[in-house]
């Protein structure tokens, strides 16, 4: 039962009420305040001060302070009046509960509206931030979209320069072609008149000396002919040697016709060229050879440059999709790139392309089952690997890093090495 404080001050104006309480010697932060417009409570274990007003004071202007182990209550009033007491009187028990109750209610739905009014104000504050900053990325967004643009019209103003500048110079070399051709055709023409001249020269000298005499006619007419046609060709004969192709098998294990087969297949995809695609057009001659790109992409494969790798070989393959080099050192780069799917799929059409199984394409087809298993243990697919490394080492039993990582993928399967 907390211990009823009497021993409080209070004075008044017209205006204001001014309450003292005393608090015994109590820590500041242990002192509980509860107050409406006509209830005040203090509560500070084990003594509590409740007054139930006179009349009714403005609550959210009224203040409070503490210090020097006392209270004092500022309580400004509704209307201007003097009180006569500071408590109502006549109030009974059951009265006194309605008041409390009445007043916690009040609280509680202004704590309810400030708390909804400081939420609609967050929300206000979050939108209008939102806002602000849909506004700022929007203003980024059309910045880099005008940067953009301004890069695609100076690159298209630079190319646009550069087909001038190729136009001007193909022009050019046509012009000095034709200059070239028109000066040749001129001195083949002051050769045909000074050889006409000396023919029409000689002719009618023969003419002159026709008048001399026919023994003498003759003798000059023999000595023009012998100047005029010239000594027949010496007979020759010219001999071709074709290499012959050896195989390098014993002629019981003889694989003729499946070397004949690939060497024929060899042939066809040297040839078969499709220059015959429209965006191509711009390049240089040299750059629409695959074997081209290919060493293109291979020395941008030894600096560790990939992705411009694959655009030579992509390339190359567009142009002569029969060589399957092309997919293989692909595969590699896809390796290199972690892209494991791509590279199981270049190197499956690796293999396809290097049929029938010869001696001369075995180290492509290893490499391909190499490279394929790699990807596939790198996909922890350690069964299909292990096929493609075995495969391998049937083309070179004798490869010892290809049978330790047999050996490895073997141990994982069975579970006896950790994956690393």
């Amino acid at each position: 039962m907390p211990l009823q404080v009497s021993d409080y001050n209070w004075q008044q104006t017209k205006t204001a009420v001014f309450i003292s309480v005393p608090l015994r010697g109590v820590c500041v932060r242990d002192v509980d305040v509860f107050c409406t417009e006509s209830y005040l409570k203090v509560n500070f274990s084990p003594f509590l001060f409740e007054v139930f007003l006179y009349a009714p004071i403005d609550d959210e202007n009224s203040k409070a302070k503490i210090g020097n182990d006392t209270i004092v209550f500022t309580l400004y009033k509704k209307e201007v009046a003097m009180w006569e007491t500071l408590s109502v009187s006549g109030v009974d028990k059951e009265m006194m509960q309605r008041i409390r109750e009445k007043s916690i209610l009040q609280a509680q739905e202004r704590a309810k509206e400030a708390a909804e009014a400081n939420a609609a104000a967050r929300r206000e504050d979050q939108k209008y931030a939102l806002n602000v900053m849909m506004k700022i990325e929007e203003e980024e967004r059309k910045k880099i979209e005008d940067m953009k643009e301004n890069e695609r019209l100076k690159a298209t103003k630079e190319l646009e320069a550069w087909k001038e500048c190729q136009r001007k110079a193909e022009e050019q070399k046509r012009i000095q072609r034709e200059e070239k051709f028109c000066e040749q055709g001129k001195q083949i023409e002051e050769e045909r008149n000074k050889l006409k001249h000396k023919s029409l020269t000689r002719i009618a000298a023969s003419r002159n000396l026709a008048t001399k005499g026919r023994n003498s006619e003759n003798i000059f007419l023999e000595k023009l002919k012998e100047e005029s046609i010239p000594a027949p060709r010496s007979v020759g004969s010219i001999k071709i040697n074709f290499t012959p192709r050896v195989f390098p098998t014993a002629l019981r294990e003889s694989q003729v016709a499946e070397e004949e087969e690939w060497l024929h297949k060899q042939a066809e995809a040297r040839r078969a060229l499709n220059t015959d695609i429209p965006e191509l057009s711009d390049l240089k001659e040299e750059e629409k050879n695959p074997e081209w790109l290919k060493d293109k992409g291979n020395k941008l494969f030894a600096k560790e440059n990939y992705l411009a790798a694959i655009n030579a070989y992509n390339l190359a393959i567009r142009l002569n999709n029969k060589i399957p080099l092309l997919y293989l050192n692909r595969a590699a780069c896809h390796l290199k790139l972690k892209n494991l799917h791509k590279a199981i799929e270049d190197s499956s059409k690796a293999l396809e392309l290097l049929t029938p199984p010869v001696a001369d394409n075995a180290n492509g087809r290893m490499k391909a089952y190499i490279r394929r298993g790699t990807a596939f243990c790198q996909l922890e697919l350690y069964i299909e690997g292990l096929q493609d490394y075995e495969a391998a080492l049937k083309i070179d039993p004798s490869n010892k890093i290809v049978q330790n990582d047999a050996e490895k993928i073997r141990k994982i399967i069975q579970g006896t090495e950790l994956k690393s």
